[in-house]
């Protein structure tokens, strides 16, 4: 019976109810509104301060704008060059533990960044779990630069890796087994065949992850602290100068809008055509 219904539906002799698009188009109002909104009232804002650009020229905000470019660059190299072997191996591989990997690799996506610092803290502080190791090396990390990548590093490699696998998935086995029997070793083939594959999956996930890294502020400033010039990070000079700096503010956080809307741009052009075809695309 369900079977002839769902027939005579396809062929048009049933009449298939549909929702409502003007209640769609209500109901959708309200949650584009409360995404849309707060960014217009911040351009509004920052188009109507007369001191914004002079703001923007000033040496604690030029400092934090280094230190986020080198750091969040430093960060995204990290997640590129030890998450693609990761990615490649849940890719290709099946092997007892692999939902507890994949778990561990979803988890800093979903785990406050808060208790993200906390656990790097406890983890790699001078009395953590690592601490005496890394004090034998002369090595000492919470609140440092180097703590400022680590962070962004540890929430952002679960972006890449994520795209990454996809990608890697994406091409097919053929492909590369008909370059093994032409004599291609592993790295070969990862370098000339699947990864020019798999290249626009990698390069979007490099992107989220560069923009994650670079928008990260909880675990940073728990596990680095918020020191001018050598920890605070835009986010985190956004918070600084919340407080006596207005203009500042404002102009550091149109500036990270900038980036994440170029960001998301590309994102798209990468992934565009992938992306419309999924389900929900």
């Amino acid at each position: 019976m369900a079977v002839r219904a769902e027939a005579r539906a396809r062929a048009g002799q049933v009449r298939v109810a549909r929702p409502h698009v003007p209640w769609l188009v209500v109901g959708s109002g309200w949650i584009v509104a409360l995404l849309a909104l707060p960014l217009i009232g911040l351009l509004y804002r920052a188009g109507g301060s007369g001191g914004l650009l002079a703001a923007l020229g000033r040496p604690v905000v030029l400092e934090a704008l280094r230190l986020s470019a080198l750091t969040s660059a430093a960060a995204l190299v990290a997640c590129v060059t030890l998450g693609t072997p990761l990615a490649l191996l849940l890719a290709r591989q099946r092997c007892p533990g692999q939902r507890v990997v994949d778990t561990l690799v979803d988890l800093p996506m979903v785990l406050p960044p808060t208790a993200a610092g906390l656990a790097l803290l406890l983890t790699l502080g001078r009395r953590g779990l690592l601490g005496d190791a890394l004090g034998l090396f002369g090595i000492s990390l919470p609140f440092t630069t180097a703590a400022v990548v680590v962070a962004q590093v540890f929430v952002a490699a679960p972006f890449f890796i994520r795209a990454a696998r996809a990608g890697f998935q994406a091409v097919p086995a053929e492909v590369e087994d008909a370059a093994a029997l032409d004599g291609a070793s592993g790295l070969t083939q990862l370098r000339h065949v699947t990864a020019p594959l798999a290249w626009p999956s990698l390069a979007a996930g490099a992107v989220m992850a560069w923009a994650r890294a670079l928008g990260e502020f909880g675990a940073t400033v728990m596990f680095a602290g918020n020191f001018p010039g050598r920890t605070q990070t835009l986010p985190l000079a956004i918070y600084a100068a919340l407080e006596s700096d207005l203009d500042a503010a404002l102009g550091i956080a149109v500036v990270l809008l900038a980036a994440s809307f170029a960001v998301l741009l590309l994102f798209r052009a990468l992934l565009g055509d992938r992306l419309d075809r999924a389900p929900g695309g």
